[in-house]
């Protein structure tokens, strides 16, 4: 199984993606001379709070007037404070950055009281397939359904389409061998439910060595999933 997943894995790293860079925004220097970045910081905080969703670089740089690139900078250099634990300012909301926008979220600790204040009902969670099948992808994407089934040791098809459905994966290119499946990944709104800003801040998850490692791993990922907004 270890030789067909390095193998996988080798043939991602050369694949033909199909997904685009045009949103991929590079970070920009924030300009020394005359820019407020006060001013950017309180105009971003105050459209994103009342958007209520990821709002892209590109618009917020429309509206101030800059590229996308120097509003990422702003945001990121923004986010480590407005994140941070030892705030002088208590929060109940984290900023999320992602590629290509950003987003004001409740922080996970408080999503219980925002539900019931709000009269929100709890969704199902994800099924125990569906998040042993997140987690392959997750630590591993981009990769094919096959991978995935041979990391699971079982038909994976129905669980990557509630997935899909769900908007926390979707195809992003195809794998150059003969056949060419196709290739998966997360999606921005799999970083928002887990409140996170990108993959490497997901918990760090050793190798199983045995199945009862394996189940131990997967308990841990679907007990963080419970706890995080639901799908």
């Amino acid at each position: 199984m270890n030789e067909i997943i390095e193998k996988e894995n080798e043939l991602a790293d050369v694949s033909e993606v199909a997904e685009t860079e045009d949103n991929i925004f590079i970070l920009e220097e924030i300009p020394e001379d005359g820019y407020d970045i006060n001013g950017a910081r309180k105009v971003i905080e105050a459209v994103l709070f009342a958007a209520g969703h990821p709002v892209t670089y590109s618009k917020l740089a429309q509206v101030l007037e800059t590229t996308p690139g120097v509003i990422k900078r702003v945001v990121r250099e923004y986010a480590e404070e407005y994140n941070a634990e030892d705030s002088v300012l208590p929060r109940g909301i984290i900023l999320l950055c992602f590629e290509d926008a950003c987003q004001l979220c409740t922080k996970e600790q408080y999503g219980t009281q925002s539900r019931e204040a709000l009269g929100i009902r709890r969704g199902g969670n994800l099924s125990q397939s569906s998040i042993e099948t997140l987690a392959v992808i997750a630590y591993n994407e981009p990769v094919t359904r096959a991978f995935v089934d041979t990391v699971r040791g079982v038909d994976s098809s129905y669980a990557m389409t509630v997935l899909n459905e769900k908007n926390l994966i979707v195809p992003c290119g195809r794998l150059d061998v003969p056949g060419r499946p196709i290739l998966y990944r997360t999606t921005d709104n799999f970083l928002r439910v887990f409140g996170i800003s990108s993959l490497s801040e997901l918990p760090d998850v050793p190798v199983p060595t045995s199945p009862i490692q394996e189940k131990i791993i997967f308990d841990e990922i679907e007990e963080s999933s419970a706890d995080n907004e639901d799908v």
